[in-house]
This record gives structure tokens, sequence and C-alpha cells, in this order.
């Protein structure tokens, strides 16, 4: 299978959303963060190799049919290069609400601290924290680097190819890009702030105890990945 969507857009722009919205309309399964997080143990090395430069984009997406959120998004470029026929989606919101709400969880210091000793703290700095360095916790930096992303994407993306796209915008502009019927049900909404946070609380609770090992990362992330699938369609599992 080739990835058919290609999200460019940054974390925290409400990715998790688009993720169960495209497998919602017949483009998953949707690669996600929580995807790797919850295929630990086979995924982490296949990223590994591409963080040394010897990536097997095949093997990484093998059953996926798009992409969206970190690592697949850092990775933009080479991705479209590889699926030249894919479409990209670039989801956005306000940089300043994008640096509070990364900063509180995704990027907050209480997470790189968590993940610091994990399994996968490599990958996470290689894939998510290595274009901040220092400056991650500095607002004019990060709201700077959000808009410079943005408009790298909006510049490179041939237009009739690019769908930029907030979570406010909700089917409309999502369906008609991607050719399909507008689905009856609300566009959905899961993966808060308040949420992550909570997680984020829970994990460093556990980390007292020790890192959890790959198996456990896996567990936890699939049975998060089930509540928020439930979450975003009630009435449809």
């Amino acid at each position: 299978m080739s990835l058919r969507v290609i999200g460019a857009g940054l974390g925290r722009t409400g990715t998790m959303s688009l993720k169960f919205a495209l497998e919602h309309i017949g483009f998953g399964p949707c690669y996600h963060m929580i995807e790797f997080m919850a295929h630990v143990p086979t995924h982490l090395p296949l990223w590994l190799e591409a963080i040394d430069g010897r990536p097997d984009w095949d093997a990484v997406f093998e059953g996926y049919a798009s992409s969206v959120d970190y690592p697949g998004c850092t990775y933009w470029r080479e991705l479209v290069a590889k699926w030249p026929e894919a479409k990209v989606i670039l989801t956005l919101r306000d940089p300043d609400s994008w640096f509070e709400s990364a900063h509180q969880t995704v990027l907050s210091p209480r997470m790189r601290t968590m993940l610091a000793d994990s399994p996968i703290a490599r990958f996470m700095d290689a894939t998510v924290n290595e274009d901040f360095g220092e400056h991650i916790d500095d607002r004019a930096f990060m709201t700077d680097f959000f808009r410079r992303w943005n408009e790298a994407v909006i510049a490179e993306v041939p237009a009739e190819k690019l769908l930029v796209f907030q979570a406010k915008d909700g089917w409309e502009p999502l369906c008609r890009f991607l050719g399909v019927p507008v689905p009856s049900e609300p566009y959905p909404r899961v993966n808060s702030r308040e949420q992550i946070s909570e997680r984020i609380t829970e994990g460093v609770q556990q980390n007292q105890t020790g890192s959890p090992t790959p198996e456990q990362l896996a567990a936890m992330s699939q049975a998060r990945m089930a509540a928020m699938r439930q979450q975003a369609f009630p009435t449809s599992t």
C-alpha cells in the first residue's frame, strides 16, 4: 500500500482528530505518533534506520494509506518524493495557541523529562525535538519556527495538491479535497490539552517506578487509541 495522503503539519494542530477523520472516510489506516507508540517494538528499529539515513519508507508505512503528525511530518519532503501522487494536508492553528498547547503537552518539560531515559528517547530527540534545540521553551523562536515551517510547505507543494486545513473547518473542505462524500457524523474532536496533561501526569507517576518497556508503551498506547477512537465516533463503534 502506498500513502495517498501526507500530513505536513506539526503536532498539536488537530492531527489526532484528522487521523480518525481520514480513517472514517476511507483513507486509513492513518499513521500518527500514537500508531508509532502502539507498535514500538517493531516500528522503533525502522525509524532508527530512517534517522540514521537509511529509510525504508515502504516498511515504515506498510499497511497505511495516510500519515499525519510526528514522526511523518518531520520527513514530509521525503514522503512526497517517495509518493508524488499523494495529496498533502497542512494542518494549522494560531501560532501562539500552538506554542501554548505544545508547551503544555508534547513539548512540555514534564514530557521531556519523562521520556529522557525511555527506550524512545533517541527517536523523540531526532524526530520531534531536534529542530528546536535549546530554544524549545522560547515562545518567540518557536512561533517563528511554526510560521516558517508552514510557509515552506505552502511554497513547495503545488497548490492543486495541497489542502491548508484547520480542525474548525470540519468535513466539507477535507472531503471536497479528497473527492469523497461528507459523513453524517460530526467531525471528530479528540486529544485535548487537558486529556494529554492527564496522561503525562499518569506517565510521570508510573516513571517513578522505572521507565516502561517498549511492550508496556505499546499496550498503553493501544488502549488510549481505542478510547479516543470511541470518543471520535461514539455511534460508529
